[in-house]
């Protein structure tokens, strides 16, 4: 079946610099020291993608993060947690655009 995400690409992500080296090389060398043990540990790090993933709806990431999120001893339980604080900030975000409708419709019937 045809999809407009191949899980396939995920695999050529590295070879993304094919195209553009240099921007790529410097996008990889701060990747990886993102993802380096600092203030949060790899975990909490690997956790916070796998939310954002979700907020992001990054079909590749989700997959990517699941995986490293399991390896790094996250169990079910702690990523659907996860996923829900990234559906609860898109909730939110959405809702909190409503005091601006509220604004404009308020300002207009006045």
């Amino acid at each position: 079946m045809d999809t407009y995400y191949n899980p396939e690409d995920l695999k050529k992500f590295g070879d993304i610099g094919e195209f553009g080296k240099e921007l790529a090389d410097k996008f990889f060398d701060y990747y990886g020291n993102v993802f380096k043990e600092g203030a949060l540990t790899a975990r909490e790090k690997s956790l916070i993608a796998l939310a954002v993933a979700h907020a992001i709806q990054c079909p590749y990431c989700i997959d990517a993060y699941t995986t490293d999120t399991m390896e790094k001893g996250c169990d079910e339980e702690q990523m659907m947690e996860a996923v829900h604080v990234a559906g609860a900030i898109r909730g939110g975000a959405s809702l909190v655009h409503g005091v601006q409708m509220m604004n404009k419709a308020k300002k207009s019937l006045m």
